[in-house]
C-alpha cells in the first residue's frame, strides 16, 4: 500500500474569473508539483477551501485530479464530511474512481468523545480498500484524536497507513510513534508556530504533510525527508531554518489565503478566493512580496 513519505503538499483549489474550479490551472499546479520532487499530493484538505466547495464540484475534483495525476504521483484525497455517512459514501466514490488513498477527519463542530472518534473512523476505514489516514487538526475540529485512539484502529485497519499531525503537542507524535512504529507513517504540518517538523522526523516520522511546498517546492522536499543520515538530518535543519520566517508569512491568515497571493505573486494559477474569505491586500500582502524577492523565491520561481 502507499504510504505517504517525504513532502507532502496540500494544494489549493484553483478558481476562474466566474468563480467555477479552473482545471487547467490545477494541471499547472500539479505540473510545477512534479517537476520540484513533490512525493505525494493532498487534494480537498482545508488549503483546498473543501468547506466552500458543494458535493458535486468536489466529485469533479475527484475525477479530474486522478485524470491528471495517475502514474505519476499519488494523490489522497479528503473525505471529511459532517456525518460519517457523507464520509463513506465519499471514500466509496474516490475507491470508485481509482483514486490512490483517501483521509478523514473527525466531523466539525460535534466535539464527540473519543468512543466516538473511534466508532467514526473505524466505520469510515472499514468503508475502502484504500490505503487511508487520519487528518488530526483539533485546532480547526475542536477535538483530538488520541494516540490510544489511533493504536486502536491501527489494529483493527491494515490500510490504515498515515497520521497526518497537526497540533502543538510532541508528546503526541512520540506516543503514536511508540505505539504505531513503522506500521504507520507520521506526517506533521509545517506551521512554524507549533513547529513540529524536526521533533516530527527526530522521532522517527516520515516527513511533513505542508503548505510551504507550494511556494518553495524544491525547498520543502528537503525539510520533509525522513533522517535516515547526518547529511539529510543537517540539510533538514538548514532548510527549514532558512525558510521558516517564509512559512510564517504563508501561515499569518488561515489556508490557503497567503498561499494564492503568493502563487499569484509568482504568476501562478492561485487564483481568488470563495467568499467568506477575502483575497490578501495592503501592507502585508507588499510585505509578502518584498521577502519572496528578497529570498530568491520570485527569481527561482516566477513565471511571469
Amino acid at each position: 500500500m502507499i504510504k505517504p513519505t517525504g513532502s507532502w503538499v496540500a494544494m489549493p483549489t484553483p478558481f476562474s474569473s466566474d468563480n467555477k474550479i479552473d482545471f487547467g490551472a490545477f494541471k499547472v499546479l500539479i505540473d510545477r508539483q512534479i517537476q520540484y520532487g513533490t512525493s505525494e499530493l493532498f487534494v480537498l484538505g482545508s488549503a483546498g477551501e473543501t468547506t466552500l466547495l458543494d458535493l458535486e464540484e468536489k466529485r469533479e475534483i475527484v475525477r479530474n485530479v486522478i485524470k491528471m495525476t495517475k502514474g505519476r504521483i499519488p494523490v489522497f484525497f479528503s473525505c471529511a464530511a459532517n456525518t460519517t455517512e457523507g464520509s463513506v459514501e465519499f471514500a466509496k466514490f474516490c475507491e470508485a474512481e481509482g483514486a490512490d488513498g483517501v483521509i478523514f477527519t473527525v466531523p466539525p463542530y460535534v466535539l464527540i468523545p473519543q468512543a466516538s472518534v473511534f466508532a467514526h473512523m473505524d466505520a469510515c476505514m472499514g468503508a475502502t480498500k484504500l490505503p487511508c489516514g487520519i487528518y488530526n487538526n483539533p485546532t480547526r475540529l475542536g477535538v483530538n484524536v488520541d494516540p490510544d485512539t489511533i493504536k486502536k484502529l491501527l489494529d483493527k485497519h491494515e490500510n490504515f497507513v498515515v497520521d497526518k499531525e497537526a497540533m502543538p503537542n510532541v508528546s503526541q507524535l512520540v506516543k503514536v510513534q511508540r505505539a504505531c512504529g513503522d506500521k504507520i507513517n507520521i506526517l506533521c504540518c509545517d506551521f512554524p508556530k507549533y513547529s513540529i517538523v524536526i521533533p516530527t522526523l527526530a522521532v522517527g516520522g516520515a516527513g511533513t504533510a505542508n503548505i510551504g511546498g507550494n511556494i518553495i517546492p524544491e525547498e520543502a522536499a528537503k525539510y520533509s525527508r525522513p533522517w535516515t543520515d547526518m547529511t539529510i538530518i543537517e540539510e533538514c535543519r538548514s532548510e527549514y531554518f532558512k525558510w521558516f520566517d517564509l512559512l510564517s508569512e504563508l501561515y499569518r491568515l488561515s489556508n490557503p489565503i497567503v498561499i494564492k497571493a503568493a502563487l499569484n505573486i509568482l504568476g501562478l494559477p492561485g487564483g481568488h478566493l470563495r467568499r467568506p474569505y477575502q483575497d490578501y491586500a495592503g501592507p502585508h500582502y507588499d510585505a509578502l512580496e518584498t521577502m519572496m524577492r528578497e529570498m530568491g523565491v520570485i527569481e527561482k520561481y516566477s513565471v511571469k
